[in-house]
């Protein structure tokens, strides 16, 4: 029996999952829909952001509760794995490999950004509200704000790494986990309605998007070239090998990365000691894998538009954690984070510019630092969902800079706090 410890209308997972999955239900229904309203709806309202968004609204209104829910947890570890073994399935990795290196500097000016951003945030906010980026001893602000350095170009395994590098006290980690995580959510909030205005944009940055769009095609017309209407047999497949894979990912993980912590704990810093990053490096290596042999075919059958409702599922539970009202109780740290994040835009949309990227790097960059592996595919299936590994693969490298990013940003944050 299942007791309730807050103070939301529905605290019960099964009950939530359903409310959850009526949400997306009705987003693509009417997204899909052919009546005048809902299709001039939808020009100016993504229908993945409504699918994010909402979610967060029940949260936020305490109608759903993300509090003792285990749904963000299930949705991570299970259907984020099988959905990406799905995605890579059929994924053309010389096509990907012509997007050049636009991807890999727009994800490191991200990286820059975060970096420089929190230290800058620091030293604006200290002019006109020094109380509010002041303290002292493990519950110092600056110290707190280390472990969102480390949320942001990374995960959470950096984020976990920078609390224990900078001995962050247990006053202030809550305050800060919250700026992390409602900042990063309206961020992505943002990116997702920008993908639906990504021409737009990259007439901006006077960018030629045409390589995305090529590999987009080719992935696409690959699909349709093989497509036929899938059997039961045929969507039990795409299933068993999707969790079987991700079954035999988290049994791998959970054997490497406690062996890695006890016997090479340096290689902590590296993020190899995370079984989350393990249980995505493995399950997208086995995906790749398989897009050399005949399970490709699979495509045909709907690979990924299986993978296309996992994810979106994800991208529900995702929203489900945001919580508006924090922004009340903190309103200085949170202006911290919102001149961190303005900072991080900047800096991406001035090397966009510069580079004339589009805004699919700058977007994919972006959550590959702030979001990694559980929403960089979100942002880039959002454009479309044969983009999905760009965003998985640009936050493997996010694991890897992630600590030393973090740890430099935590040091300029401290030099200017003191």
């Amino acid at each position: 029996m299942e007791v309730a410890t807050s103070s939301a209308l529905f605290t019960s997972d099964p009950v939530i999952f359903g409310i959850l999955m009526v949400v997306l239900a009705f987003v693509f229904t009417t997204s899909a829909s052919e009546q005048p309203f809902w299709q001039k709806f939808y020009t100016y309202v993504p229908s993945v952001l409504l699918c994010y968004f909402v979610p967060g609204i029940l949260n936020s209104l305490h109608i759903i509760s993300s509090e003792d829910s285990n749904l963000y947890f299930v949705a991570s570890r299970y259907l984020l794995p099988a959905s990406l073994i799905l995605f890579t399935i059929g994924i053309d990795l010389k096509a990907i490999a012509r997007l050049g290196r636009k991807a890999v500097i727009m994800f490191l000016a991200g990286t820059v950004g975060i970096i420089l951003g929190g230290p800058l945030a620091i030293l604006i906010v200290s002019v006109f509200s020094p109380e509010t980026v002041g303290g002292a001893g493990p519950d110092a602000v600056w110290r707190g704000l280390t472990t969102v350095a480390g949320s942001w170009i990374g995960g959470g395994a950096n984020q976990a790494a920078m609390k224990e590098v900078f001995e962050v006290g247990d006053s202030i980690f809550p305050a800060v986990l919250a700026v992390d995580i409602i900042m990063a959510n309206i961020w992505l909030a943002f990116l997702l309605y920008g993908s639906g205005r990504a021409e737009r944009i990259d007439q901006f940055f006077r960018a030629d998007a045409s390589a995305i769009k090529e590999v987009q095609q080719r992935i696409e017309d690959y699909a349709a070239s093989i497509m036929k209407i899938p059997k039961a047999a045929d969507l039990m497949l795409i299933l068993g090998l999707a969790f079987g894979i991700t079954g035999f990912s988290h049994w791998c993980a959970n054997g490497i990365a406690p062996h890695l912590q006890e016997n090479y704990p340096v290689l902590e810093k590296f993020s190899l000691t995370s079984t989350f990053f393990w249980i995505v490096v493995i399950a997208t290596g086995l995906g790749l894998a398989l897009s050399f042999t005949k399970a490709r075919k699979l495509e045909g059958v709907g690979a990924s538009r299986m993978a296309t409702v996992l994810l979106y599922v994800l991208i529900a539970t995702i929203g489900m954690e945001m919580d508006l009202t924090a922004v009340v109780k903190s309103p200085g740290l949170f202006m911290v984070g919102a001149i961190w994040i303005m900072v991080h835009v900047l800096i991406l949309f001035l090397v966009a510019k510069l580079i004339k990227a589009p805004f699919f790097f700058v977007a994919v960059g972006s959550q590959a630092n702030v979001g990694g592996a559980a929403s960089a595919p979100v942002v880039a299936s959002a454009f479309s969902p044969s983009l999905a590994p760009v965003g998985v693969l640009l936050a493997v490298l996010g694991y890897f800079v992630g600590t030393y990013g973090a740890w430099l940003c935590g040091i300029l944050m401290q030099t200017v706090a003191e």
